[in-house]
């Protein structure tokens, strides 16, 4: 007896999985049934979240493990809407995620109006494109999706499934696949011809790495690079660990930091020759904005698309692959003495005592007790908030992808479902989510997903009972305290009561000893809430 043709469902859901895709997350409802039973069906495990937004934080923790796209699956109207943030965020951050929902048929909406409304008009700014499934072109969406989301610079494709095509059966052959295209390095000419010559020139680079130089994997060439030409190395906080910062050349991150960009704008003011490498400055606060003029400095950029952003300026610019850039521009260059040596460990001294907790019990002081007691192939999540721009310049990451946190729409809520996908996707690595306390009432529900699924992250949450970050600014402009500060609540007994260990600490020996307990944890969460002072971030970041 002849097999029955796939469904439409099961052609997309295949191509997910022929793209690498194991997991996928969201919250079903009748509307995507199929869906759900062809993603089980094709090898890809569904998992059940409290929320869409946090589902699609969970799908983007699992990308950052597998490299695969992330998936979300949301149902028809409240589902879609209730992810729009997340999709907003890999818009921004350059995820590449598949958003799958589902939708009534084109005729019953013409006289059906409940939970209906234009999910591709909704979402069409927000995603690299958005389509409706056919039955006859269900494996050239499929195809399409997977090319368009994972393709420089990546991003989110949403896909809407009207109910009985995926049901549909879809008797022809598939499509041949999409094959990968080559990298493009820069073209021989005398663009080039003049960027070697001022890397042959320089005794002062300093190189900027970004966004578009973890998506192109150009990590062992910026190593190399780095350390045949002497270059310090200053990451975005995303890209943090593509240099190991226990490197001579790191320098660390910058974004956020008023504090760490007195010492870091300086310096590349100082450079007289600037490599942005995949610089993405959508990562970066204003203060980065035309920090140098590429009219007196020689700014020399790597980048994957062009620059319409007008952050910054090069004098000269190549859209490529950042690695094949740097192999072309290093070709036949012989290397000189630089200021490397010497700058980059006064630079890092400088900046490790600005941020550093001196002894004194708080935020510092958590991240840098945290970071003794984890060892180095730990991937951390943050969440946003003041918590977040300290812990970016203090936890020192040995890996790419080794500090995951929204960085271009900077939202809260975000840590715990990204330390949840990561440790799915990845359960041999240690896994530390942390929070601030408002961001974890944000997505408090997602803490009973982690003990349904015996995921054993350790979450962190600093407990001061303020938006911290906002309540700066507001006391900077001079205004009364308003809308800023909440409750301090029993996170320990929350935890404690979705199934989890729950631990209270407000010193480092307690601090120390609840983190090797928990990293000792290999079935559950264990959550430690760390109380501080309110403006206990003044002066750190």
């Amino acid at each position: 007896m002849d097999a029955k043709p796939p469904r439409a469902a099961d052609i997309l859901a295949r191509r997910l999985y022929e793209a690498g895709c194991r997991h996928a997350f969201g919250m079903p409802g009748g509307e995507v049934l199929t869906m759900v039973d062809a993603l089980e069906a094709a090898g890809i495990s569904f998992h059940l979240c409290k929320h869409e937004n946090s589902a699609g934080f969970m799908a983007e923790g699992a990308y950052h493990r597998t490299g695969a796209p992330g998936i979300l699956v949301a149902t028809v109207g409240p589902g879609l809407a209730n992810g729009l943030n997340v999709v907003a965020n890999a818009q921004q951050d350059r995820v590449p995620l598949i958003v799958i929902s589902g939708c009534v048929d084109a005729d019953e909406a013409l006289t059906y109006t409940h939970q209906v409304f234009d999910h591709r008009a909704v979402l069409a700014p927000i995603t690299k494109a958005t389509f409706t499934l056919t039955a006859d072109g269900a494996d050239i969406i499929a195809d399409k999706a997977v090319l368009m989301a994972i393709s420089a610079r990546p991003g989110p494709v949403h896909i809407d499934i009207p109910i009985s095509v995926a049901d549909m059966a879809v008797p022809r052959p598939l499509v041949s696949r999409h094959r990968p295209v080559a990298k493009v390095a820069p073209a021989e000419g005398t663009d080039l011809t003049r960027g070697r010559a001022w890397l042959g020139e320089a005794s002062r680079p300093v190189m900027i790495v970004g966004l578009d130089a973890l998506n192109d994997g150009a990590e062992e060439q910026i190593r190399s690079f780095a350390e045949t030409f002497g270059v310090p190395v200053i990451t975005t906080y995303k890209a943090k660990g593509i240099l190991p910062e226990d490197h001579p050349l790191a320098l660390g991150g910058a974004g956020l930091s008023p504090l760490a960009d007195k010492f870091l704008v300086e310096f590349v003011k100082e450079a007289d020759l600037i490599l942005l490498v995949g610089y993405d400055p959508i990562e970066m606060r204003i203060g980065w904005r035309d920090v140098w003029d590429p009219a007196k400095q020689r700014v020399l950029e790597f980048a994957a698309a062009r620059n319409d952003h007008y952050m910054h300026h090069a004098t000269l610019a190549f859209i490529c692959d950042v690695a094949e850039g740097l192999r072309a521009v290093s070709s036949g260059v012989k290397p000189c003495k630089t200021w490397a040596a010497a700058r980059a460990a006064d630079l890092g001294r400088a900046l490790g005592d600005a941020f550093a907790s001196q002894g004194k019990w708080g935020p510092a002081a958590v991240v840098e007790t945290v970071r003794l007691v984890f060892p180095k192939e730990t991937v951390a999540t943050v969440d946003s908030g003041a918590h977040r721009i300290l812990l970016s310049q203090l936890w020192e990451v040995y890996q790419s992808r080794g500090l995951l946190q929204s960085t271009g729409l900077c939202t809260m809520g975000c840590a715990l479902p990204l330390a949840m996908g990561a440790k799915i996707a990845d359960p041999s690595r240690p896994v530390v989510a942390f929070t601030g306390d408002a961001g974890l009432l944000m997505v408090v529900g997602e803490l009973s997903t982690m003990a349904e699924l015996r995921i054993p992250v350790t979450v962190i949450v600093f407990v001061d009972a303020s938006l911290s970050l906002i309540e700066m600014k507001q006391r900077g402009r001079q205004m009364g305290n308003l809308g800023v500060d909440f409750g301090r609540h029993d996170f320990a007994g929350i935890a404690k009561a979705f199934g989890g260990v729950g631990v209270t600490v407000s010193d480092r020996p307690s601090l120390e000893r609840a983190c090797r307990e928990a990293a000792a944890r290999t079935d559950g969460f264990t959550l430690i809430a760390a109380t501080i002072d309110r403006r206990a971030y003044d002066g750190l970041i």
